[in-house]
């Protein structure tokens, strides 16, 4: 039954995680607006999206092992998506302090990001709420 219910929600709780870090980094990018010769950086999230969702091992970082012993054998990182590949920004207009944030490009993207988490979190609460309604008696 977990199975199912982690093979029905898995894609959406990676979704979700992707959002969330590619919001960090846009939150970045727009912090260091300032900052000289910082390089603006974003992820491709259609990529990532894909390779996180082929692995075979679903996305848990709630799960962690203990070791009681230095000879036991290491866990292996539960989540995939702590390894999302940054990509640098093309900028558009250089400026003199070598710093490539567009502050209007990113504030785009970041307003874009966001609206896609919310829709991605409508999405899922409708799909909780069919699982919920399929299991409940008439």
């Amino acid at each position: 039954m977990i199975d199912k219910l982690e093979g029905a929600l898995g894609f959406h709780q990676q979704a979700l995680n992707l959002r969330h870090e590619r919001q960090k980094v846009l939150a970045s990018n727009i912090a260091n607006a300032d900052t000289p010769n910082y390089k603006a950086r974003d992820l491709d999230f259609a990529k990532e999206l894909s390779r996180v969702t082929q692995q075979q091992q679903p996305a848990r970082p709630d799960l962690t092992v203990a070791t009681t012993s230095a000879r036991h054998i290491q866990p292996s990182a539960g989540s995939s998506v702590g390894k999302v590949d940054l990509l640098y920004r093309v900028p558009t207009q250089p400026s003199l302090d070598g710093n490539t944030v567009d502050m209007d490009a990113e504030r785009a993207q970041f307003t874009d990001n966001a609206v896609r988490y919310q829709a991605s979190l409508v999405l899922l609460n409708s799909r909780i709420q069919s699982l919920k309604s399929a299991m409940q008696p008439e």
